[in-house]
């Protein structure tokens, strides 16, 4: 087999989805760098194959990495696989490719499953221009600014969120971006219990918060496009309210105050202050 670094995308839930590819792959390499050995151990096994394994995950020393490529460039080829889905996305192995293209040594990605594709194709959501984000922060300070940067733009916008952050994740939306803005929640992708839906920020922050069952297992939250929308729909009622208020605290803490009174992003709202104090 060519000596090089194979990138395995292996199934996110249905065993069915890996590729006759990917098994040609995993059964040839010398061998298989696996964030979890035991995780990709059953499905080894469940294909009947029997190549060695060592572990490579986050927090693996940087001299794997290079044993891993000292080892290609000897001559051997090694499969990396992670979790689920295609690695390299959300977690480390990007930095496995680093080191073998810097050392001048073939990478060769195949094509697979990946949980942020698969919820945005079967989302509804514009799929025209999206960006991948990841898990955002886990406390909600952070959390909220990182949402008050991505409140404007103009792609669907992919999230990954843990079950026991959703609910939270959900009400930061909604008071950052509205309670209008529409999303999805896509919920163990490909397994038993898949659930899509789509709707409002505020019918999934309800749905989640009515169902418990919603709050399990993998999540992909997209948050499509923000609408066209500028600060002279800023009513002149709720200006001044705003404006009042931005008097006796600070504009950013105003604009989120009366963006929940008013279920509209709080950035727009921001944004009028910010345009009115410079007019």
């Amino acid at each position: 087999m060519e000596p090089a670094l194979y990138i395995v995308a292996t199934p996110i839930g249905n065993l069915g989805d890996i590729s006759r590819r990917a098994v040609e792959v995993l059964s040839q390499v010398s061998c298989i760098a696996a964030e979890d050995t035991r995780r990709t151990g059953q499905l080894l096994s469940g294909e009947g194959i029997k190549t060695r394994m060592l572990a490579y995950h986050e927090h693996s020393a940087p001299q794997v990495a290079e044993q891993l490529a000292a080892r290609v460039a000897a001559g051997e080829s090694v499969a990396l696989v992670s979790d689920a889905g295609t690695p390299t996305i959300s977690d480390p192995g990007y930095r496995l490719v680093r080191v073998m293209q810097d050392e001048g040594l073939k990478v060769i990605p195949l094509p697979g499953p990946c949980a942020a594709v698969v919820g945005l194709s079967g989302s509804g959501l514009p799929s025209d221009r999206f960006a991948f984000e990841g898990f955002l922060p886990n406390r909600g300070e952070a959390r909220r600014r990182r949402l008050e940067a991505l409140a404007s733009s103009d792609a669907t916008l992919i999230f990954y969120e843990a079950p026991h952050r959703i609910l939270a994740t959900l009400e930061d939306l909604q008071a950052v971006m509205g309670g209008s803005r529409e999303a999805a929640l896509a919920r163990e992708l490909t397994k038993s219990f898949e659930t899509i839906r789509r709707a409002s920020l505020s019918e999934l922050c309800e749905w989640v918060r009515d169902d418990a069952n919603q709050a399990r297992g993998e999540i992909v939250l997209l948050l499509a496009p923000a609408p066209d929308q500028g600060v002279a729909e800023v009513d002149s009622a709720l200006g001044e309210l705003l404006r009042g208020m931005a008097e006796h605290m600070p504009a950013r803490q105003a604009a989120k105050l009366v963006a929940a009174y008013a279920g509209m992003p709080s950035r727009q709202l921001y944004d009028y202050l910010l345009q009115h104090k410079e007019g």
